[in-house]
């Protein structure tokens, strides 16, 4: 890899080549200017990672060249020699983002250090930046991937959602995706720039989550043997994002109340207030309003957590996605393993669209991965899927009709097979609609559609039961 390059500007000769000579023995690329104007010309040319420049120069002082190369959008790290030194002149320097102000004379080993320190600052500036952006693309709504009509609709409510400062709660089952849509809505917010803090509540002990929270003081319990900083004071300019905000006690959700309404908090054992700047972004799998009602989650923290709610369905109510998720992990993990998978065999993505995937997208993705990982051809075959999977596709009979000679009237024929499978299910889960829909892979709702085209017409069940 190439060395990082460095111009000297200096009106001493003998300094500029005692410079230039010193850090190209060191391994560096360095350029050498008697004055400002030259340097300036040169930095149009070149791109520097870093500027050592005299502070005193005849016609453009090191001041002056320092406004010039940030108006001309030089981003180089600058260091600044003088041996005239003032108290005025270091902090105008400092001002204008000068790295380090270095008296003469100095000592080489010194500046060595400073110029070794000062690139290696602007490399993890670097790397942090082309880290961001590929995060901000791996989070992108874009990556959540789905063409169904659902999804749709779900990409443009967190496009909505991403521009407003609101709270967010987030609801779908296990293996949905809900915190890749809370880093989406984070990662095209204006709030991108600052942190994304995640945190599972059901994975911490209740009496642990107030301290990851909020924080806590020195002494404040057994083993507070300092002050710490909670998730909340991580978060300040960005997002938190709390994950199974079901599980928290109802002695955290009112202080976590108090900390949305009033915009600040108190680490435990503390008697000061913290302001913070966080927008909430909350996520269960659990039905929220029936925590509510039944008076296990506050309805006044319930209210201030859902000002938008987002729903993420279920990979069961879009299976059309399946195959556009499963070239999508065969790519993934084809490039994991060191493979060269092209695809998925039409038997095994009958079987993957046979079944109802309780674990959602996330399961999906355990197939596919174990299948990429054991496939030794080309293509998925439906050899490596999970023998569950197999066993119960195979236990689906096949569909025989005999066409008569006379022929048959397509339409009415289909509507009949479909009234009489609807029948059949209802009578096979004893009248329990929900119970019915679920046999034919339906909502509750498209089976009563369904069973309604035919003059069938049943009352609504309670809770959906």
């Amino acid at each position: 890899m190439a060395k990082e390059r460095i111009l000297v500007v200096d009106d001493e000769k003998g300094m500029r080549e005692m410079l230039k000579a010193f850090f190209e023995e060191e391994g560096y690329r360095v350029d050498v200017s008697p004055n400002g104007n030259r340097a300036l010309e040169l930095i149009e040319r070149l791109s520097y990672d870093l500027v050592i420049t005299d502070m005193v120069m005849p016609q453009m002082d090191g001041i002056k060249l320092m406004r010039k190369m940030r108006e001309m959008g030089c981003d180089a790290i600058t260091i600044m020699i003088t041996a005239y030194a003032t108290a005025e002149s270091a902090v105008e320097a400092m001002k204008l983002g000068a790295y380090d102000y270095i008296i003469k004379p100095f000592k080489l080993d010194e500046l060595r250090i400073i110029v070794r320190n000062a690139l290696d600052k602007r490399r993890l500036e670097r790397e942090n930046i082309l880290l961001r952006k590929e995060v901000e693309k791996t989070y992108s709504f874009e990556n959540i991937i789905g063409k169904s009509a659902s999804m749709l609709s779900l990409f443009e409510l967190i496009k909505k959602v991403s521009g407003i400062k609101v709270n967010v709660l987030i609801v779908g089952e296990s293996g949905t995706g809900k915190e890749l849509v809370a880093r989406a809505i984070h990662f095209n917010s204006p709030r991108k720039d600052g942190p994304f803090v995640a945190i599972n509540c059901s994975a911490i002990p209740p009496t642990l989550l107030e301290s990851e929270l909020f924080g806590h003081v020195k002494g404040a319990f057994t083993g507070a043997i300092s002050n710490k900083e909670g998730l909340f004071e991580l978060a300040n300019g960005g997002t938190i994002f709390l994950d199974e905000i079901c599980e928290i006690s109802p002695s955290l959700q009112v202080k976590l109340l108090r900390a949305i309404q009033e915009r600040c908090f108190r680490r435990v054992g503390g008697v000061e207030d913290i302001e913070v700047d966080v927008r909430i972004i909350s996520a269960t799998n659990r039905d929220i309003e029936l925590e509510v009602k039944e008076g296990r989650f506050r309805d006044d923290l319930y209210y201030r957590l859902n000002v938008i709610q987002v729903r993420i369905p279920p990979l069961r109510e879009r299976k059309e996605d399946i195959p556009l998720l499963a070239e999508h992990f065969i790519k993934k993990f084809s490039n994991e393993f060191s493979k060269d998978i092209k695809g998925i065999k039409p038997e095994a993505m009958r079987i993957l669209m046979s079944y109802d995937f309780p674990g959602n997208v996330r399961e999906l993705e355990n197939f596919i991965e174990r299948a990429v990982a054991l496939e030794s051809g080309e293509y998925i075959s439906e050899d490596v899927l999970p023998e569950e999977l197999r066993g119960r596709f195979e236990k689906i009979p096949p569909f025989k009709y005999d066409i008569p000679p006379e022929g048959i009237d397509l339409e009415k024929t289909l509507s009949e097979i479909e009234r009489h499978i609807l029948l059949q299910a209802l009578k096979k889960a004893d009248g329990v609609q929900k119970k019915a829909a679920s046999l034919l892979n339906l909502t509750p709702r498209s089976f009563r559609y369904r069973l309604e085209k035919y003059g069938v017409y049943l009352e609504e069940e309670e809770n959906g039961g």
